[in-house]
């Protein structure tokens, strides 16, 4: 099916993203798994192609181009090559860095964002921890009022970069009695005295990403560390949250339709029983079933695309492209192992690395029980 939402500028940027991929990330690929990690270099070199500044206004050296389409598409060719790197790059150049751009001041935009553009100044973002999951406003982590410090206290965990991670933006209560009313968010430059990051946590999928628990001791900020404004950053998390959960929507289908062609192929070129195993009825029925399923999927995302590219896009929409595609990403990717047979459990096998990869995304970003929770409601229940 053809779409409709690309112009030529997004194409070419898609051609540019395909190339930088080919050259500087799928040759060294099993050296970002055994790292745990994709390194320095490949950020600076991101940076350098300007993958990293699209949210970043040019004068700090990004080319913000208020337009989504072009964060959609980086998104989808990520997601083509390796679904850690869509997390890891979306989390720094999708997520933070709109925090920065809009709720910064101008000395903190000086400070922070011409690294984030360069790769220079890696990002994460410092929400669960150990006993909330998906619940943001039970946060635990604390600031409290020093003089004219504020004195963090807490930890954090499965934080995407938070191995790597220059600065983290932190969520802590600074209001206990104001209950979700009373968070703010910190930027934390993670040399600071009383950081510290644990081990690169061991995980089920995505081993390229640098997933880390962050801790607090006594970390003093200022008010010159405020992102937005003072017990108010469950509000900015949550008119933020809608364009993370899109991204994540994105990636899930890209990742998921990459992974279906790819089994497609495998399965014309798959002998059984002398023929090819796509020619038998009930696969070749399947095939037909999962690829209707991802051309309806992807008009709903591409409209919920547009609708955010002019700043349209409602949380309850949102929620919906998240748990969806999460959804349907995982029951194709788990059809594409079957497809596979043996072959398909064999972690040598992208199919059964992407099987991996996938299962965090029906968790992460609000988990899908979350997500109906939320659509439910706005539908008066």
């Amino acid at each position: 099916m053809k779409r409709e939402i690309y112009e030529s500028d997004h194409e070419d940027f898609r051609s540019s993203v395909r190339e930088f991929l080919a050259r500087e990330v799928e040759p060294h690929l099993e050296e970002h798994i055994e790292n745990k990690q994709f390194g320095r270099d490949f950020w600076l070199k991101a940076g350098e192609a300007g993958l990293l500044g699209l949210e970043v206004p040019e004068e700090f050296g990004g080319f913000q181009a208020n337009d989504y389409r072009f964060n959609a598409v980086l998104m989808e060719e990520l997601s083509h090559v390796n679904a850690a790197l869509s997390s890891c790059v979306g989390i720094h150049a999708d997520i933070v860095a709109p925090y920065l751009v809009e709720l910064t001041t101008d000395e903190q935009k000086k400070r922070w964002l011409p690294g984030v553009a360069s790769g220079e100044n890696l990002c994460a973002i410092g929400m669960t921890e150990p006993s909330g999951g998906s619940d943001l406003a039970a946060l635990k982590t604390t600031a409290v009022r020093d003089g004219d410090d504020w004195v963090i206290n807490g930890s954090k965990t499965f934080i995407t970069n938070g191995y790597s991670a220059d600065l983290v933006v932190v969520a802590a209560r600074t209001s206990p009695e104001k209950k979700a009313r009373g968070i703010t968010l910190f930027g934390v430059e993670t040399t600071k005295e009383g950081y510290s990051r644990g081990r690169k946590l061991d995980k089920v999928g995505q081993p390229e990403s640098d997933t880390a628990e962050l801790f607090f001791e006594n970390v003093r900020c200022t008010d010159d560390d405020i992102i937005g404004e003072l017990d108010n950053g469950f509000i900015h998390m949550m008119q933020n949250l809608p364009q993370e959960r899109l991204g994540c929507a994105i990636s899930n289908l890209a990742h998921a339709k990459q992974i279906l062609i790819e089994t497609l192929e495998y399965s014309k070129e798959r002998k059984a029983f002398g023929q090819g195993i796509g020619s038998f009825q009930h696969i070749k029925f399947l095939f037909a079933e999962m690829f209707t399923q991802i051309d309806v999927t992807q008009a709903y995302i591409d409209q919920c695309v547009i609708s955010h590219s002019k700043k349209e896009l409602t949380p309850t929409d949102a929620a919906k492209a998240k748990w969806w595609t999460s959804q349907i990403q995982n029951e194709i990717l788990d059809h594409c192992v079957q497809i596979h047979g043996g072959y398909g459990f064999m972690n040598e096998y992208r199919v059964a690395r992407a099987w991996k990869d996938a299962r965090v995304s029906k968790i992460w970003a609000g988990s899908n029980e979350i997500m109906k929770e939320l659509i439910g409601r706005d539908l008066g229940l």
